[in-house]
C-alpha cells in the first residue's frame, strides 16, 4: 500500500488546490492507499509525493489532477 502527502503553501493560499487534489486522489484510489495527508508549508511549495517519490511539483510541472492520480496509481502497482 502507498502513503501520499500533499504539501502546499499556506501563505500562497494553495489550500483549496490541495483539497481538490486530495479529493481526486480519494475518489480514484481510496482503497489502494494506506495514508493520504496534507502537509502545510510555505515558500510557494506545492508537491504531491507517493512513498517519498515526487509525483508532482508546481515548480516543474503544469497541474493536471488526472495525471497525478494516474501516476499514483502506477506507483501503487
Amino acid at each position: 500500500m502507498t502513503t501520499v502527502e500533499i504539501e502546499y503553501c499556506v501563505p500562497c493560499g494553495f489550500r483549496e488546490r490541495a483539497l481538490d487534489v486530495q479529493q481526486a486522489i480519494l475518489n480514484g484510489l481510496e482503497t489502494e492507499l494506506d495514508e493520504l495527508s496534507l502537509v502545510m508549508g510555505d515558500h510557494g511549495v506545492f508537491q504531491v509525493r507517493a512513498d517519498d517519490t515526487v509525483i508532482y511539483d508546481k515548480a516543474e510541472d503544469k497541474l493536471d489532477v488526472d495525471e497525478i492520480v494516474r501516476e499514483i496509481r502506477e506507483q501503487t502497482r
